[in-house]
C-alpha cells in the first residue's frame, strides 16, 4: 500500500547530479527549510516524463513562491537524468533511486512495468505525487496507475497553500 495523506514521509538520502558532481540529498535535511514535493515518473527520456518535468521546470518559481522544493525522482542512474536534464532542458533537480528502495518506500513500485510492451522491469515507480509538509506529513498522496496520466498540479499547489 502506497503513502497516504497524514502519513509520516519515509526519510531517504538520494544521489543528484549537480554542477560540482554527485552530491546527496537527504529528505530531512530538506524539510528544516521547506516543504518538500516528490515527483516520481517511471523513467528517463520518455514522452510523458519529458512533458512532465519540462512543464514543471517551467513553474519552479511558482512552487517557491508556495515555500516548497520540488525534486523529481526516477530509478535512472544519476548521469542518465543529467544527461536527459540536459538534452530536454529540464531544471527541476532529479534524485537517483537506482535501488527502488525508496519507491518501495513509499509503496509505489509496478511488479511489472508495460508488460503488454514488453517492458517487464520490476521496480519502477508509478508515476506519483507526494507534498510534504515540514513536520514530515504527507499532506497530498496521488498515485497514479497509467504512466500516461499526470498528477493534478492544483492539488498539488493547494496542499502547498
Amino acid at each position: 500500500m502506497s503513502i497516504q495523506a497524514g502519513d509520516i514521509a519515509p526519510d531517504f538520502t538520494l544521489v543528484t547530479m549537480t554542477e560540482n558532481g554527485p552530491e546527496l540529498i537527504t529528505l530531512s535535511e530538506e524539510l528544516k527549510s521547506s516543504k518538500v514535493v516528490l515527483l516520481f515518473i517511471p523513467m528517463a527520456f520518455t514522452g510523458v516524463c519529458t512533458t512532465q518535468f519540462c512543464e514543471v521546470s517551467q513553474g519552479l518559481n511558482a512552487y517557491a513562491d508556495l515555500g516548497a522544493k520540488v525534486f523529481g525522482v526516477s530509478g535512472d542512474s544519476p548521469f542518465a537524468q543529467a544527461a536527459w536534464a540536459e538534452k530536454e532542458n529540464i531544471t527541476l533537480p532529479q534524485l537517483s533511486d537506482y535501488d527502488h528502495k525508496t519507491t518501495e518506500a513509499y509503496g509505489i513500485a509496478y511488479e511489472q512495468f508495460l508488460p503488454e510492451k514488453n517492458l517487464i522491469m520490476g521496480g519502477v515507480p508509478k508515476r506519483s505525487a507526494f507534498v510534504i509538509g515540514q513536520d514530515g506529513k504527507v499532506l497530498h498522496a496521488e498515485v497514479l496507475e497509467s504512466p500516461g496520466d499526470l498528477p493534478c498540479v492544483d492539488k498539488i499547489k493547494a496542499a502547498l497553500a
